[in-house]
């Protein structure tokens, strides 16, 4: 089922999400549908969101939905294991704000272990930028905080259509 993503200002996206404690709990399998379905709704609506924490879906679990362009799935339980010292600034957007982006500083690269669907412990080392930093946009999802928590100073939060509008200012 689809359900909506929640919008900045609702109190569940600051709540630290639970571990999941069971694969075999009742509601799980239809929990993960519902990452799945919104995710691909919302992308196709609205053009972005390669991942999606469930707490943003009213699902105080520690699971994210992604789709890197096979598809969608879920990381049940993920944290990182590895950071690089290096770090790197960019213009991250979020669907619980859709119509801004924020400059923040995230590092380069990490790893993270998660369990699948299936509830085997999956690794992956050495992220590219790519999905580091989209992870590490989502696993803050998880501890209740947000892309806007960590501007790096008043003039980081914009409208996307300024964005746009003024890429090479803002490049």
């Amino acid at each position: 089922m689809v359900r909506k993503v929640l919008i900045l200002g609702d109190p569940l996206l600051r709540t630290r999400s639970a571990e999941v404690k069971n694969l075999k709990e009742p509601l799980l399998e239809q929990e993960i549908l519902d990452i799945k379905e919104t995710m691909e709704d919302f992308r196709s609506n609205n053009g972005f969101g390669r991942g999606i924490a469930a707490n943003q879906i009213g699902i105080p679990k520690r699971m994210i939905g992604l789709n890197l362009g096979d598809g969608p799935f879920v990381l049940i339980n993920p944290e990182i294991t590895f950071r690089t010292a290096e770090e790197w600034e960019l213009w991250d957007d979020c669907m619980s704000f859709p119509d801004l982006v924020v400059k923040v500083r995230r590092r380069v690269g990490i790893s993270l272990a998660y369990q699948d669907e299936a509830g085997a412990r999956i690794e992956w080392n050495n992220l590219p930028f790519t999905e580091s930093e989209l992870l590490q946009h989502e696993m803050d999802h998880l501890d209740g905080i947000l892309a806007i928590d960590r501007a790096l100073d008043e003039k980081s939060i914009i409208y996307k259509s300024e964005y746009k509008k003024n890429l090479n200012y803002y490049s």
